[in-house]
């Protein structure tokens, strides 16, 4: 992680499970850190378990990256508050419990993809533009999940449609970055079943085996602390005896 110390990180969805570990792992690495969420207190009440000048890397800023609107203002921000962005982790993600028949589902379904896709592909391309008016050769790494690898997800459906089609989109911005003659790594990471507030309390009392958040979070510094010439394309992590 050296090259990144005092680099600007962005991570979405920062403030719980996986997105909090993220932001926290990243902060104690040595980069500057901005956590964007809704709650955006909560991302503030990190600092509490950071230690040193660790808590003065970590900034919180308001953003629903469902609206675009909101993404475009985030990144005008950070530009003008840090000079922009050199590492972008698209980890906000929503799961709405319904079936693609029931009546009455059109807001669910659309909350999932404008969260899941439409919120990546526009923090994606304000990243980008940033590196790359830059020239800087950074690093996006998407929180996707098995669930975009298997549709054998009951009542996940529009989850898991919108997980496949963060599977699609990574390698398709890997190529686009490389049609524009850039070397900015992206990344896709698909974990198992995490222990964060998506999952059910009847999946936890199961005793089904679960990942912690702070197990992607190490994931994630691996795969940014590869050497430039390294890019790791797709990371699939699984408790031990998860079955699917």
């Amino acid at each position: 992680m050296d090259r990144w110390q005092g680099k600007i990180a962005v991570v979405t969805g920062a403030s719980s499970g996986i997105g909090a570990a993220t932001a926290k792992a990243l902060a104690n690495a040595g980069m500057v850190v901005i956590g964007l969420a809704r709650r955006i207190e909560r991302v503030e009440a990190l600092k509490a378990d950071l230690e040193g000048q660790a808590k003065d890397r970590l900034h919180a800023a308001k953003c629903d990256v469902s609206k675009e609107e909101e993404i475009l203002q985030t990144f005008r921000w950070i530009e003008e508050q840090f000079g922009g962005v050199d590492v972008l982790v698209n980890n906000a993600a929503t799961f709405i419990k319904t079936k693609l028949v029931d009546t009455d589902n059109s807001e669910k379904l659309r909350e999932i993809m404008n969260t899941n896709v439409m919120g990546l592909v526009f923090c994606t391309r304000e990243a980008f533009q940033s590196m790359k008016k830059r020239s800087v050769d950074g690093h996006i790494v998407h929180i996707n999940s098995i669930a975009g690898h298997s549709t054998a997800l009951p009542n996940m459906n529009m989850y898991c449609a919108s997980k496949y089609a963060v599977t699609a989109l990574t390698e398709t911005m890997r190529q686009e970055f490389k049609q524009e003659g850039t070397k900015i790594k992206i990344t896709s990471i698909s974990p198992g079943a995490v222990n964060t507030e998506m999952i059910s309390q009847a999946l936890r009392d199961s005793g089904a085996p679960l990942l912690e958040p702070v197990d992607i979070a190490e994931a994630i510094l691996y795969v940014v602390g590869t050497p430039p010439r390294v890019q790791v394309h797709e990371l699939t992590i699984k408790p031990v005896g998860e079955g699917r």
